[in-house]
């Protein structure tokens, strides 16, 4: 699958007729959405900006309000307060057919009984387009899905990946403003599912479409976006690159939804050199001194949370922390110690296959001081 869904395989007429229409580099604004259900709060005063042409998955679990913030984008949903700007515009107040906007839903919504070609012709035929512009953007869109062998097929006839590129052509076909994807690939496999984000990835990106897509797949998150907002509660938590949302987590919060993480309680000792763009403390923490990131200024004395991927510590045995291995799990491509240190202070230690400890294995820790970050100072 992987060899034939790749956007950079496309032909090169494809590519010629790409080309030949206008990026639609379009700057998506949030100004302070607020949405109540009844009783229940679903978005807190969210406030958030796009670049042109950038991609912004909204990552969060289940009721953080991510798909609340969509329907409002999309027009489906009021805000009770806030605006929604497209380029400067506000279109808070404009209904779905007039925001000039593509989505692609869930369960795809095709119309069952209409070919593929016909699915695609819908939305143009509403908007009134002549047969040969509708003919010239139909061939074009689905060349660049890889689906034009499959142009007179019914849905039913089609595997649950091709239907998802019908559904994206079908919302790329009409040169929208702005791409909104709600959990596109949530009803495929595990296999089909990376090769399509890839494809999603690299086609969003030769079209140069600005996009919002939500998700609660942090992987998918993370290959596809640009910036990822993390979304917990209703509230945007942090809006950030990929790298910087997963190695600087604003918040323990953020760091305990975003993969797994240590999290250790300690107290800001003293500041140390400098270390890149950062500044570098010594923290006093149940395991002992540790060396950590930070990039605000933090006085001697207060109360933190420091953050450390499992992956970053490595088992040595003159390594400065010393534990016991509690448990160990194999999860195919890495193994999972549960380590208790002498000190009370637990830590997940993840290694490859070939790297696993025994329960009851006695062993040095370390881990390099560029892999500790400060999350949070604790109030005390």
């Amino acid at each position: 699958m992987s060899a034939v869904l790749r956007a950079d395989a496309l032909p090169a007429a494809t590519d010629a007729a790409a080309a030949s229409r206008p990026r639609r580099m379009t700057r998506l604004t949030l100004r302070g959405l607020r949405k109540s259900f009844q009783a229940m709060t679903a978005l807190h005063a969210l406030e958030l900006d796009s670049e042109p042409g950038e991609f912004i998955s909204l990552l969060g679990p289940s009721g953080c309000g991510k798909t609340t913030t969509l329907r409002c984008v999309a027009g489906f949903e009021q805000p009770d307060e806030g605006a929604v700007l497209l380029d400067g515009e506000d279109i808070t107040g404009l209904p779905p057919e007039r925001r000039d906007i593509g989505m692609v839903f869930q369960n795809y919504a095709l119309f069952p009984h209409l070919t593929v070609r016909r699915n695609l012709a819908f939305g143009l035929e509403m908007r009134g387009m002549p047969r040969a512009e509708m003919a010239r953007r139909i061939d074009a869109v689905l060349a660049m899905v890889q689906l034009a062998d499959k142009a007179e097929r019914y849905p039913r006839q089609l595997s649950g990946g091709q239907q998802q590129r019908v559904a994206l052509a079908r919302a790329l076909v009409i040169e929208p403003r702005l791409l909104l994807l709600d959990e596109p690939l949530a009803n495929l496999d595990a296999v089909l599912r990376e090769d399509m984000r890839v494809f999603i990835r690299e086609l969003q990106q030769r079209v140069g479409i600005t996009t919002l897509y939500v998700t609660h797949d942090q992987a998918e998150a993370m290959v596809m976006s640009d910036r990822v907002a993390v979304m917990l509660g209703g509230r945007l938590q942090q809006f950030d690159r990929p790298e910087a949302i997963y190695l600087r987590p604003r918040s323990a919060d953020v760091a305990r939804f975003i993969g797994r993480s240590n999290l250790i309680e300690g107290r800001v000792q003293a500041m140390q050199p400098a270390a890149g763009a950062y500044l570098r403390y010594r923290v006093e923490t149940p395991l002992g001194p540790v060396e950590a990131d930070h990039d605000q200024p933090l006085a001697p004395g207060a109360p933190v949370q420091v953050a450390i991927r499992p992956e970053a510590i490595h088992f040595d045995g003159a390594g400065p922390y010393q534990g016991v291995v509690h448990t160990s799990y194999f999860l195919g491509s890495s193994v999972e110690h549960n380590v208790q240190c002498g000190t009370g202070q637990a830590l997940l230690v993840q290694t490859a296959p070939g790297r696993r400890l025994a329960t009851g294995a006695a062993s040095g820790m370390r881990f390099e001081p560029g892999h500790a970050w400060i999350v949070a100072e604790l109030v005390q």
